[in-house]
């Protein structure tokens, strides 16, 4: 008997293949959020590098970073190296670059300690990419300096 999580799981990965845009952002939405992520990592980067509509691409990222682990993070920035398309190069970092959880401490920090455990990723494109948004970070000493380089 098949459990109706592996029929959700089926499901979302046939939906994937949908001709309907709305669809597949919502095959892309349910597949980020699986406990299985490993298991359907090809169908989530098909997702990611969507030809055909980049409301899928931004959905799909969207969704595995608000996983806030390590594994949604490296998918994001995987897609990211592997965009060939501008336009999805773009969604991706938007979704990338407007996390709200990045805006706050907590998620920040979270993010840096994520970026340091993928700057050994064995992907060289995981690797660049976390190279890429490191050097566009400042340490969080700079931003507790004033203009005369003097603590706040």
């Amino acid at each position: 008997m098949v459990s109706s999580g592996d029929q959700e799981l089926r499901t979302a990965i046939n939906n994937a293949d949908s001709p309907v845009w709305s669809v597949r952002a919502a095959a892309g939405r349910q597949l980020a959020m699986s406990d299985r992520l490993e298991e359907v990592a090809d169908v989530i980067h098909r997702l990611l590098l969507d030809d055909q509509d980049t409301a899928v691409t931004s959905e799909t990222a969207e969704a595995l970073l608000a996983r806030k682990d390590t594994i949604g993070l490296r998918y994001v920035l995987l897609a990211r190296s592997y965009a060939a398309e501008t336009w999805t190069a773009d969604e991706i970092q938007a979704a990338l670059d407007c996390d709200p959880d990045w805006l706050m401490t907590e998620g920040a920090d979270r993010l840096i300690k994520q970026l340091h455990e993928l700057a050994t990723d064995g992907d060289d494109g995981v690797r660049d990419e976390v190279q890429r948004i490191l050097a566009r970070l400042r340490p969080r000493e700079e931003w507790a300096r004033g203009s005369d380089d003097a603590p706040i």
